[in-house]
C-alpha cells in the first residue's frame, strides 16, 4: 500500500515562482499521470514529491507499508 498526499506546496527559484500552492492526493493502486507542455514545471514537483528538493511551503506526505 502507497499513497502520497501534497498540501499547498510551493517553490521558488528566485523570484520564479516554479510551483504555485499546489495540493493533490494519490491514493493506493490509483494511476496517477502528470502532463504538461514543456517548462510547467513537472519535473520540479515530481522532485519536491521525490523528496530531492524542499518545498518553500506546504508539506508533502508519503505513506509507504512494505
Amino acid at each position: 500500500m502507497a499513497r502520497a498526499s501534497l498540501e499547498n506546496l510551493t517553490k521558488r527559484f528566485g523570484e520564479v515562482i516554479a510551483v504555485n500552492d499546489v495540493s493533490l492526493e494519490i491514493k493506493d493502486r490509483e494511476f496517477f499521470g502528470l502532463v504538461g507542455p514543456t517548462e510547467c514545471r513537472k519535473t520540479t514537483l515530481l522532485r519536491l514529491i521525490a523528496g530531492l528538493i524542499r518545498p518553500d511551503t506546504g508539506k508533502c506526505f508519503l505513506w509507504m507499508n512494505l
